[in-house]
């Protein structure tokens, strides 16, 4: 059974900086392309970027490009990186894992295509 745990999120003022954590357990988890997502009030839940299984290659939303990083390690853990935050970033972020392994494409947008989900952290930034 795979458990994705979400940590590092909190307050913090525009501009600032926070770095979000994504602990996995359960199956091979470098085999697995991983995601974060964010939901804001009122609003869909929304793709934030993605890192694929061997770390080679990542995938960002336009509204985060060039402030977010995302990376992963050898371990089981999925890091966000988020620098020059704004009021808009405001949202509960979620990790989640792809369905398949060994994934090669670039549909990292998809949530459908993820079966694993964590259950978020806040955050949220004030202005």
């Amino acid at each position: 059974q795979v458990q994705l745990v979400e940590s590092g999120g909190g307050l913090v003022q525009a501009g600032g900086s926070l770095r979000l954590s994504c602990a996995a357990s359960g199956r091979t988890f470098s085999l697995y392309g991983m995601g974060w997502f964010r939901q804001a009030p009122g609003k869909e839940r929304e793709f934030v970027a993605a890192i694929s299984w061997r770390g080679d290659s990542t995938f960002y939303a336009d509204s985060v490009k060039g402030r977010f990083t995302v990376s992963r390690d050898n371990a089981k853990n999925m890091y966000l990186q988020m620098n020059s935050l704004k009021p808009e970033d405001t949202a509960v972020y979620y990790c989640a894992q792809r369905s398949g392994a060994y994934y090669r494409g670039s549909d990292y947008y998809t949530q459908s295509d993820y079966t694993y989900w964590g259950q978020g952290t806040q955050v949220t930034v004030s202005s």
